[in-house]
């Protein structure tokens, strides 16, 4: 009986060990929230490290509609656009409303508004508000990156 325990207390922990090892290379699928959070994420590199924070979120093959502008393809294009937030008087911020991922679990997107504050020549503040659409897709491993992005303006907020 006691050899009957061994060998049922082992294969319990094999079959759990398995499990946990399946679970680590199968993540939990990306929800609304996992894109979220993403966006949290993508809002503080750019605060943090400016252009290059900005950018590390975006995938090679990335476009950018600029409003107003022509459509910007690729990672380099779209970098060349993005210095102003190198300037620490620059402050973007943005907030979803809406998130959701596609049913097969490779593509999301989001969107919301933003809020951009600067100083003029003369050091006065400005701020304008938009509203922005970003495309998300997941890479081979295994992150998420923005394959799409556009932004507009929108009237102050009441």
């Amino acid at each position: 009986m006691k050899t009957f325990s061994l060998a049922v207390a082992a294969v319990s922990l094999v079959a759990a060990l398995a499990l946990g090892t399946a679970s680590s290379k199968n993540p939990a699928p990306a929800t609304a929230q996992t894109l979220r959070q993403l966006e949290a994420d993508f809002m503080n590199a750019a605060s943090t490290r400016g252009a290059d924070g900005f950018m590390s979120y975006y995938s090679e093959d990335a476009v950018e509609l600029p409003n107003g502008e022509d459509a910007l393809k690729g990672k380099p294009a779209i970098f060349k656009t993005m210095a102003f937030l190198n300037n620490k008087d620059n402050h973007l911020s943005w907030t979803p409303t809406f998130a959701d991922i596609s049913a097969s679990g490779d593509l999301g997107y989001t969107y919301g508004t933003y809020e951009f504050r600067s100083r003029d020549k003369d050091g006065k503040s400005i701020v304008s508000y938009g509203k922005y659409t970003t495309i998300w897709r997941k890479q081979k491993d295994g992150s998420w990156k923005v394959v799409l992005d556009m932004g507009n303006d929108s009237p102050t907020p009441k």
